[in-house]
């Protein structure tokens, strides 16, 4: 049976995508509009399911909601809290995650969680509702948002756990990852997976564990044997993340990493890294002299913002450019390290690694 909107609602859809049509010339993403437009026009076309539609219609209200509610927080860096939704208030992990979500909005960042129990919850008391998201999908097991984060309009309902889990990784400047179990592994892989990759990042990971707690290093040993020892990863890929039971060194480990390192695009085939403070000649001789082995040609040299840039907000940062081999992403997360180390960032800048 074919359902028809009501008249009114379709003479106002009608016209609005009219005026849209007409103004698209002239909008600032005008022809990113017309691409999404012309991809419904084109399916409209096609024999696809009801339940195609639907999810279509979801997941595009999923998205919409989120750009609404992240777009005014989009310069300023947030850090995503993982963890077991069944970790009581009163445990260790629940009592650092609270103390650690207080602490990375005291430096200056905001927090998001999954709005639900256990340690995102933590996440969620410990930063405040002023500092902190929840991005919430409704499980028949779990309970819904926690009372720290329930009522706030930061507060972002999802259906689909792929649109979910798509602006977590968007709009995630840190991953931080407390115990947990199924989902939380999932997590943890999947943010390795895109780091190793390429797709995602890079970012800080950090693996917090309770003191004297082996559960990440467990994890860790297991990698370590049955992943690097033959050959599934590269050796380097233990350098994607951070592995602590004490919170001032998985505190630094996120502030470190922005300290120079600002963040970087790929602009054709150059991979273009861009810096708060400006690098000298000698670093970038020694950065070329340890670092050759992850370029595919060339070198790797200072450059203002490449002309593909001009409408970049970044526009005034000092950058370098390489070749990169897109394979060896542990070995780029070892170059930012380094250049972190070889740079003294003003203070102003120093002061505020948050900003983006």
């Amino acid at each position: 049976m074919t359902i028809t909107p009501p008249s009114n609602a379709l003479e106002s859809l009608q016209s609005d995508v009219a005026d849209l049509i007409h103004q698209l010339p002239n909008l600032k993403h005008g022809k990113w509009i017309q691409r999404a437009l012309s991809v419904l026009v084109r399916l409209a076309g096609e024999e696809i399911d009801r339940l195609d539609w639907k999810i279509l219609s979801a997941s595009m209200q999923d998205m919409e909601r989120a750009f609404q509610v992240f777009y005014p927080y989009r310069h300023v860096r947030k850090v995503t809290i993982f963890g077991s939704a069944r970790l009581a208030s009163d445990s260790p992990e629940y009592l650092m995650a609270v103390e650690f979500a207080r602490r990375v909005t005291q430096l200056g960042y905001m927090v998001m969680t999954g709005a639900g129990g256990g340690i995102m919850q933590a996440g969620n008391e410990g930063a405040g509702a002023e500092k902190s998201f929840g991005l919430n999908i409704q499980l028949p097991f779990e309970q819904g948002a926690n009372p720290f984060i329930e009522g706030d309009p930061k507060l972002i309902p999802f259906k689909y756990f792929f649109t979910r889990k798509l602006f977590f990784l968007r709009e995630s400047d840190a991953i931080a990852l407390f115990p947990g179990g199924f989902g939380t592994q999932d997590e943890a892989l999947e943010c390795l997976t895109l780091c190793q990759t390429g797709r995602y990042g890079p970012v800080p990971m950090v693996l917090i564990d309770r003191p004297g707690g082996d559960y990440w290093s467990s994890w860790d040993a297991y990698v370590r044997k049955h992943l690097v020892e033959p050959g599934l990863v590269s050796h380097d890929d233990p350098n994607l993340y951070t592995i602590t039971d004490n919170l001032d060194v998985a505190c630094e480990a996120i502030n470190r990493f922005y300290r120079v390192y600002h963040s970087s695009r790929y602009v054709e085939d150059k991979f273009v890294l861009r810096l708060k403070s400006e690098i000298s000649d000698a670093a970038v001789e020694q950065l070329n002299a340890d670092f050759s082995d992850i370029l595919v040609k060339g070198r790797i040299e200072k450059t203002q913002a490449l002309p593909q840039e001009a409408v970049d907000e970044t526009l005034d940062l000092p950058r370098l450019v390489l070749y990169f081999n897109q394979r060896d992403l542990g070995r780029l997360y070892q170059m930012i390290s380094t250049i972190n180390q070889m740079v003294t960032p003003p203070p102003s800048v120093a002061a505020h690694p948050e900003l983006k």
